[in-house]
């Protein structure tokens, strides 16, 4: 396995999931980009952040030094430019840099399609690319992929936004094109196993898994796992540029990125031998496996990731109905309290049963009634102790999810909505005390979801604001009753979306 790494593109999608696999693997990388400060916090001891830009030659000298394999993941189709044109030069700089180091292998990621047919901008430009680099270096190992499946990648983001919010969709030809998609953990395995490739000379690897499908049967796909009801009315003709308007409208894409995308969507990418599959030890999973997987890490990497470290310092939303965090709506906000994080946390940790829940309890209690009247597990089953909690155990409607003493308190909602919905607390010392955080999620499930969550904003500025007011009130009390508290900050952040919710 080569030494030292080289990684561009760390900041991006793919880049950053194979940064966080090779630090797994022990691996030293060092990672060029122009903002070394965006990388400092995804960074352990066996990586190190250099400044460097492929438009500026000279900056790649010393990151070059002692490396032996380069990864390349730099394209510039968000680019006002003329992105072909930068591509070739930024290739160019590269790839002549790492020959004067003496690197031994480059490693980039292309695209699929048949380049005897007229190809999009985009998919040439990706091709091209992998021609200049093996022009100006001896051994070039390129992979080309067609549409990415993971949870945050650009195409199946376009996927989720579509199924999620249309019922109905007018679909163009580009819709039936057909594809092989490869889930982003089995890219990624191909990314990890060229490090044991022996020494030989460039050579392009068509990569997919084994699937041959439409974008529009991805959509069913991925309708079918969410439990939703699609139709598709099939139309003849509309252009790229119209379809990425639309694109824009009610996807996460910018309208000129998704222009581009739509443009290569007209070309098949199919995997056309299967060269990779006797040289790698790779086995891609199905497009339903890649889904389901995308699904569930997705879930995870919310859980994981501390999103509220992002939020402004100012507290304040950048959207009324919440900012948006994957395909999850967030309804955040923190107090600051003048005691010590064990005593905010202290009704934090009585919430629900007979102690209620500290703003609107009959709001409450009539949200758990409807949900009685609808199948639902109401508020019967209030919570096993008045002052301790355990993960899994029942909370009224919630469920404990996750249960950090003195810290953390996550609950999943368990009452009858269109989507999932979450509720969680969290509370951090601060030089005038404790800071608490209370956050709502909602991870909407079709229109019929967004809907709901809209429709209900309006009162979490009253019953969620008020809950953390008297929440403050009770920690700053010795005896834990809602006293009034002496010295608090409220910072009120509206929804953030992401794929959880809580929700009254």
């Amino acid at each position: 396995m080569s030494g030292l790494i080289l990684l561009t593109g760390a900041t991006g999608y793919v880049g950053g999931r194979l940064l966080s696999l090779l630090q797994q693997h022990g691996i030293h990388v060092r990672c060029v980009t122009r903002r070394p400060a965006a990388l400092l916090d995804r960074i352990n001891t066996t990586t190190e952040v250099v400044a460097g830009d492929v438009f500026d030659p000279q900056s790649l000298q010393a990151a070059f030094e002692g490396v032996g394999t380069a990864y390349y993941f730099v394209h510039s189709m968000g680019d006002n430019r003329d992105f072909e044109s930068q591509d070739r030069i930024a290739a160019e700089n590269f790839a002549k840099a790492a020959t004067h180091a003496g690197v031994r292998r480059i490693v980039y990621l292309g695209g699929l399609g048949n380049p005897d047919e007229k190809l999009s901008k985009h998919l040439r430009s990706r091709q091209e690319t992998g021609d200049v680099l093996r022009v100006h270096h001896p051994q070039v190992i390129e992979f080309r992929a067609s549409i990415v499946i993971g949870s945050g990648s650009l195409s199946f983001e376009m996927i989720r936004a579509l199924v999620e919010r249309l019922p109905i969709m007018i679909c163009p030809r580009w819709v039936q094109v057909k594809a092989q998609p490869i889930a982003v953990e089995d890219l990624l395995a191909y990314l990890i196993a060229v490090l044991e490739l022996p020494a030989s000379a460039s050579q392009v690897y068509e990569i997919g898994g084994p699937d041959q499908v439409s974008y529009g049967q991805i959509m069913q796909e991925y309708a079918r796992q969410r439990g939703l009801t699609r139709w598709m009315i099939p139309v003849p003709l509309l252009t790229p540029y119209l379809s990425s308007l639309w694109l824009g409208l009610v996807t996460p894409l910018y309208a000129r990125v998704g222009r581009k995308l739509v443009e290569s969507l007209r070309n098949p990418t199919l995997v056309s031998n299967n060269l990779a599959e006797s040289v790698f030890v790779v086995r891609a999973r199905s497009v339903r496996d890649a889904i389901a997987r995308a699904l569930v890490n997705e879930d995870r990497e919310f859980a994981e990731t501390r999103w509220s470290d992002a939020m402004s310092s100012a507290g304040q939303s950048q959207s009324w109905g919440g900012d948006r965090y994957g395909s999850r709506l967030v309804d955040s906000r923190t107090i600051t309290v003048t005691v010590p994080p064990a005593q905010a946390f202290a009704p934090i940790r009585r919430i629900g049963g007979r102690t209620g829940w500290y703003y609107g309890n009959w709001l409450w209690s009539l949200r758990g009634f409807l949900d009685l009247l609808i199948g639902g597990v109401g508020v019967r089953r209030s919570r096993r102790d008045p002052d301790n909690l355990h993960v899994g155990e029942p909370l009224d409607f919630w469920r404990v999810e996750v249960f950090e003493s003195d810290h953390r308190l996550r609950l999943q909602a368990e009452m009858k909505l269109p989507g999932r919905a979450w509720l969680e607390f969290e509370v951090n010392p601060c030089e005038q005390g404790s800071t608490i955080r209370q956050t709502a999620i909602f991870d909407p499930l079709g229109l019929a979801g967004l809907l709901y969550w809209y429709g209900i904003y309006p009162l979490h500025q009253f019953v969620f604001a008020g809950m953390l007011r008297n929440l403050a009130r009770a920690a700053e009390s010795s005896d834990g009753d809602a006293a009034q508290p002496h010295d608090i900050v409220i910072e009120a952040t509206a929804p953030e979306t992401h794929s959880s919710g809580a929700q009254l």
